[in-house]
């Protein structure tokens, strides 16, 4: 059985860095994604929020978790941005 979706307030600090590692790591992987298609912009944004949400983990129990949620929104879209624009489209 899954366990219901949590608030960042709900998150232990080690959930909330679990779930910030795990973003910077999609993003990183998608920086690499966007790479290979020769989207070099795409990828150093991606990378560079990879970087600040990767460093930010690290302080996640004492950090202002609005602005950590911002980070994260601010990753998933980036991600789901480029989900859509590598999606071909079928005619």
């Amino acid at each position: 059985m899954r366990d219901s979706a949590k608030t960042l307030n709900e998150m232990t600090p080690r959930e909330r860095a679990n779930l910030m590692t795990l973003v910077a790591d999609a993003l990183e992987a998608t920086a690499d994604e966007a790479q290979e298609i020769g989207d070099d912009r795409f990828a150093a944004n991606s990378i560079s929020l990879a970087r600040i949400i990767s460093g930010c983990a690290e302080d996640v129990a004492t950090m202002d978790l609005p602005a950590a949620e911002l980070l994260l929104q601010h990753g998933i879209s980036l991600i789901a941005l480029f989900r859509r624009q590598a999606t071909p489209v079928l005619h």
